[in-house]
Parts: C-alpha cells; structure tokens; sequence
C-alpha cells in the first residue's frame, strides 16, 4: 500500500469515526447497519401483543400490506415471512416450472439462485453492467439473441432445449438497475420478470419505485435492511391474479370459510406474522427521515472520497442521474483485489465493520456447474468493492 493510499484511508476512517462517535473498540464496533427503533416501534408491537393476535392473522398485517403497497405505487401487496420465500413464491405464480431455466446475475446473495432452486428450476447466470451493479440490459440481449430461439410462445435455450420461463433481476445494494430495458428485452422474449428488490426499498427508476417494473417485485425486512421487521418480506404485483394466488399460496391454499379446513392446491405457510408487521407499520412512517439521513451519509462519503487517491465511489450518478438509490449500503471501489484485502483488514481491526460483496454465484461450489455466460464485470466489481458502515443514528448506533 504506497503513502498517498494510506492517507486516503486514513482520511475516510477519520470521516466514519467522527459521523458515528465511537472512537475504540472498548466503546463498541461501528456496525455495517443496525436497525433503528424508538417509541413508535413499541407502541405498535403492545398493541399487537395485547390484541393476542400475534400470528399470522391481525390487523397490522392487512395495515403494512396497504401501506407499503401505497408507498410503492404497486396495485397489490402480500406480506411474507422473508425475502427468500417471497422470490420463491414470485417465481411460482409467474409459472417456473421444475426444468425450467431462469436468468439471474451471478453478483449476488445467495438467496436469489436459491429460490430458483425451490422451484427445482436452475439459474443460469449473466453479466452485470458496470454502470448499475445490476443485470446488465445489453448481456441480456447479446445472451437471448445468440443462444435462445422461440418455440411455441417459448424461450427456448438451444444448446440445452430447456424452456427459460423468468428472469430476477437484482437492485443491487439499492441501486437500481436499468430495469425498464431488462423487461421490455424479457418480454419480447416470452420471460416473466421477478425483481429482487429486497435491498431496494426507497428507491426509484425514472420516478417509479423499484419492484413495480416487473411481473412481481419482491422486498426484504431483514433486520439488516433500511426497514426492518426482524425478519419478514413483501411481494407486490399490480396484476389482481398474481396477487391472489400469492395470498392463496402463502396461506395453505386454504378455501375461505369460518371453520372448515378445505385447501385446493400443495401451498405453504409463508404469511408474515402479526407482530412482525406491526413494527412495519411503524418503520415505514419513518422512511422519509430514513433515507433523508442515508442520503446526507452518502454525500458525505463521496465529497471525502472524491479526492482521495485509491479510492472511488459507487453513486447512483452513474445511471445517468435517472436512478434514486436508497443507499441501503455505500459502496466504495478500490483498485483491486490485494487493496480490498487490504481495507478489509485495516477497518475491520480498528472496530469498523466493512465487508466485501458476496462472492459471485459461479464462483460457489453449489453453483460452480451451473450455466452461465461471461462475467467479466462480475468479477471486477467482486475483486473491489468494500461497504461500508451505512447505518442512520438512533437506538442501535451510538451519537
């Protein structure tokens, strides 16, 4: 690591270490994300408790559905127990049949080939744009010209002659993708699109909130996301159908009747529990003040960074000022692998948490067999890019 690098370091730990307040490790480690509660979050989760409907049936959960559908502009709503089950159901109410081949980006959690995975489908994995961090529109269409053919209202993937029924695209740390291309090519070509937008929520494409582009958009209320439920996440469509199979499936596929227990399909029990949607309900009222706070932070890691030699920052400037991230987590991109490393090292030693991305999906040995196409972006973004603490202050994280 030469001197001037150094420095560069040194000038954005000193930034972390004065947002935060937390100055040593005996004080406590500067957290990558924490969740943010206070008084509202208790009010609601007492009430929910006192109504002693705490499960999957309640008030709050009818509550979050309409209040996150009203605050995404999508038509419909269906709370689920995670992220991974909400893309597992997307999949199957868009009609991923086992054999079926789905496309997806191999930068990525694990999570989303996972899901395809339940289905008993199979992820092929395509390249991501070096301007989104997301599914690249232009792999995407180089990909479905030269190794797809039409059959019978199909996408067919000649080599192997399996259908290609989806595709999931991902908002990859909130940035979005540029996801009105990603549909308009899936859909000239007969694919269905399930958005994984679980780190997404707040932001927006062409002023229109990620996860409503697709067929189904999916988001995640993990207790590392900018809301959180603890665990939880939400489907939204605009299309009435979709929606109601959703529901149907998440609850057993239960016939609607005061005390009779008939079910009409092999479903699930994925309906998110009352009282997770009561905290909700009570952290979407503050999502405003929540990416207000999130914005303020990414301006101030980029005026520190954009002069420091070394190190450059992923911002949502670089879609074309068209893309509104949440900045769930601030991305900044070293020179390569050994200067990550590096990074890593150093913050992590001095208690402030960093972490690279995920390692790339056809890197994993679960999915080193599976198909895919050149990755080239790939495997940059996966040899430089370093989160770093992105958390808002409030209960959780230390003034």
């Amino acid at each position: 690591m030469s001197e001037t690098t150094s420095q560069s370091y040194d000038a954005l730990l000193n930034f972390i270490r004065n947002h935060y307040g937390i100055f040593s490790k005996q004080e406590g480690v500067i957290p990558l994300h924490a969740p943010c509660f206070d008084e509202a979050e208790k009010l609601t989760v007492v009430d929910c408790i006192d109504s002693t409907f705490v499960s999957s049936v309640g008030q709050y959960v009818e509550q979050f559905e309409t209040d996150l559908a009203h605050y995404t502009g999508a038509s419909h709503a269906v709370a689920v127990v995670n992220g991974t089950m909400g893309l597992f159901l997307g999949l199957k109410i868009v009609g991923v049949q086992a054999n079926d081949l789905v496309l997806t980006q191999s930068l990525t959690f694990v999570a989303t080939p996972n899901a395809i995975k339940l289905c008993q489908a199979e992820p092929l994995f395509l390249d991501v744009s070096r301007k989104t961090m997301g599914l690249s529109p232009e792999a995407l269409q180089h990909f479905l010209e030269t190794e797809t053919h039409t059959h019978q209202g199909h996408c067919i993937h000649t080599q192997t002659g399996r259908r290609i029924s989806a595709c999931v695209p991902m908002h990859t740390l909130g940035f979005p993708c540029e996801i009105d291309q990603v549909v308009e090519i899936c859909h000239q070509h007969h694919i269905k699109v399930v958005e994984d937008a679980a780190e997404s929520l707040g932001s927006f494409y062409r002023k229109q909130h990620t996860g409503t582009f697709g067929d189904v958009g999916v988001f995640s209320f993990n207790g590392n996301k900018i809301l959180t439920t603890g665990g939880g996440g939400m489907l939204v469509t605009n299309n009435a159908k979709l929606a109601e199979h959703a529901k149907h499936l998440s609850t057993t596929a239960k016939k609607p009747h005061a005390w009779y227990f008939e079910h009409d399909e092999v479903a699930y029990n994925l309906r998110m529990p009352n009282l997770n949607a009561a905290l909700g309900v009570a952290q979407l009222g503050k999502m405003k003040s929540f990416l207000k706070e999130k914005r303020t932070l990414a301006q101030g890691y980029q005026q520190i960074i954009q002069n420091q030699p070394g190190l450059a920052v992923f911002n949502d400037a670089n879609n074309e000022n068209i893309a509104q991230s949440n900045y769930w987590l601030n991305a900044i991109l070293c020179q390569n692998a050994s200067e990550r490393e590096t990074f890593l090292m150093l913050t992590n030693e001095q208690g402030i948490q960093t972490r690279p991305l995920w390692t790339p999906m056809h890197q994993l040995e679960i999915y080193q067999q599976a198909l895919r196409a050149e990755l080239p972006n790939t495997e940059w973004f996966a040899e430089r890019v370093v989160n770093l603490p992105s958390g808002i202050h409030c209960a959780g994280v230390r003034k």
